[in-house]
């Protein structure tokens, strides 16, 4: 049969012929008659006897020294190297068949009857003996010598009491046993069955199992997927999110700066405009003070002089021009009330409300980017009210009380609760709660459908309410009777809740000096949720 010489296409018509041949005729065919292996990069002499390159060059280079070449294996003359021709089919056939058992080189397992390594096929456990495709061919085929793949490890296919091969499966005991176990040993009159069966059957077992493994580690790969696919979602947010607070705070402290600018230039123009008016208001002064001096002057001069003439003719002249004394005291008098506005002075409503524009504008803008809206307007239902809760009259601030008296009603809880007003069913809204040091409370939302007397009335506690625990100074969240504990303490009583209708989301922040969050519940809702309270020995009050 000729091969073809292409290295790309020999592998792929040799391996089927190379499979079906026997390993162990096969083998001696391969082997280099210099070093008694498979050929490694073969070369022919003119005789057509074989051998590895390495090989043959090391035979010739000893008779290199007498000048005479000879094939080693027949003796004929060899002219000089240059007679050697690389064999590639060979070395093709070669690689091949190392290729094609690559599971019998691994196992290390030879034949025992072969005086040569031959890999073997089979290892019979009657025999203890490995056996390669050749003596395969001639082993009995008898029930009792069981053959199984190559091993070496034969003692753990044995009974250890009896020594004799494990043939059969005790169902009762999950235990290979032998025959003797079966007829008179331990295992006598239990259920058993050949190993082969219950290897079947485990088999079948183990399938149904790894069909479920499959199907799970699909969903864990899918899952894994969905959480990558989500976690760049998220980082798309985050960078999108990062990017427009940074560009709103910008925009607000560029807007700070702008008003800041503006105070103070009102602030400096009104005290250049009253220092401006005060300067005027003294240079008059100072001219009158000058004109009052001269007369003051003139006036003592008479009021010196002897000459009662002189003072009397004066008096008919300059002294016309003199106020008297009743008009001067008016004078003084009117000048009291208004000397310093019209001196001038700070107009601190022009600032305030330079202040007040500004910053209102800047507020519009922060509740237009943050997308959420404080809800101003809860209040405390006095038609929910417990008996134990005392309400004051803004409906803001919640206390318990033992003795109050409310008129029944469908709507009121049996103990120590309150709905609010209001209710949301869309949108995003948040809303603020102090809390009292002591006593315990529980905050959260529930439908209008609460139940509102039993167990199953407390907000938490059933499948219509969620909420945020205090109890026993230990915090906890709890939805429809189960509860989580909350390891972390907190450090203020001022609690802000969040809720995302649309999103089904509600977060409860605890807002010191800054705001930590505590928890966050996902859900779909259903339905409009109402704030809701409980109060015990002590008090809350809603801030916003």
């Amino acid at each position: 049969m000729a091969f073809s010489r292409s290295d790309s296409t020999c592998t792929c018509i040799l391996t089927p012929i190379i499979t079906r041949m026997d390993s162990n005729d096969l083998i001696e065919e391969l082997n280099c008659s210099i070093c008694l292996d498979v050929y490694k990069d073969p070369v022919t002499l003119r005789c057509g006897h074989n051998f590895c390159w390495t090989c043959i060059d090391h035979v010739l280079d000893k008779q290199e020294v007498t000048g005479n070449y000879s094939c080693p294996d027949c003796r004929e003359k060899i002219p000089d190297r240059s007679a050697l021709y690389r064999n590639i089919t060979l070395r093709n056939i070669a690689e091949c068949f190392l290729t094609a058992r690559p599971d019998q080189e691994e196992t290390g397992v030879f034949c025992t009857y072969c005086d040569s390594p031959v890999p073997a096929l089979k290892t019979c456990l009657l025999c203890e003996a490995s056996l390669c495709g050749k003596h395969l061919k001639k082993h009995s085929k008898s029930p009792e010598h069981v053959l199984v793949d190559p091993t070496t490890s034969l003692e753990d296919r044995k009974c250890p009491n009896h020594k004799k091969i494990l043939e059969y499966y005790c169902t009762e005991d999950s235990t290979c046993i032998c025959v003797t176990c079966c007829l008179v040993g331990e295992h006598r009159g239990h259920k058993v069955e050949p190993m082969d069966d219950a290897s079947v059957k485990k088999k079948k077992k183990l399938r149904t199992v790894l069909e479920e493994l499959t199907s799970k580690r699909e969903q864990a790969e899918r899952e894994v997927q969905t959480l990558q696919r989500h976690n760049k979602k998220v980082q798309r947010k985050l960078t999108s999110e990062t990017e427009r607070i940074a560009t709103l705070l910008r925009d607000l402290r560029k807007q700070m700066d702008d008003l800041e600018k503006r105070v103070l230039s009102e602030i400096s123009r009104q005290e250049e405009q009253i220092s401006l008016s005060i300067s005027e208001k003294i240079q008059q002064l100072e001219i009158k003070k000058g004109e009052l001096s001269k007369k003051m002057l003139y006036i003592e001069e008479l009021c010196n002089t002897k000459d009662s003439l002189a003072v009397l003719k004066e008096q008919e002249s300059e002294m016309n021009d003199l106020p008297n004394p009743e008009e001067l005291e008016h004078q003084d008098t009117k000048k009291d009330g208004n000397f310093l506005c019209n001196a001038g002075d700070l107009d601190k409503n022009l600032i305030s409300l330079t202040l007040h524009s500004g910053l209102s504008n800047m507020v519009s803008r922060l509740k237009k980017e943050i997308h959420i809206e404080e809800a101003l307007d809860i209040l405390l239902d006095v038609n929910t009210v417990a008996k134990f809760v005392q309400i004051d009259d803004d409906l803001k601030r919640a206390c318990y009380s033992k003795n109050q008296e409310h008129p029944d009603s469908p709507e009121r809880f049996e103990d120590c609760q309150v709905l609010s007003t209001k209710s949301f069913s869309s949108g995003e809204h948040f809303w603020e709660v102090e809390t009292s040091k002591m006593g315990s409370w529980m905050i959260g939302v529930a439908y209008a459908g609460i139940e509102r007397k039993g167990e199953h009335s407390y907000i938490g506690n059933n499948d219509k309410s969620w909420c945020l625990c205090k109890t026993n100074k230990k915090y906890s969240v709890m939805h429809d009777s189960k509860s989580i504990q909350l390891s972390d303490k907190f450090s203020s009583q001022r609690i802000v809740i969040c809720l995302d209708y649309k999103a089904g989301s509600l977060s409860f922040y605890e807002l010191g000096d800054t705001v930590r969050p505590l928890y966050t519940f996902t859900s779909t809702f259903t339905e409009p949720l109402y704030p809701a309270f409980y109060i015990w020995d002590e008090w809350l009050r809603i801030r916003s």
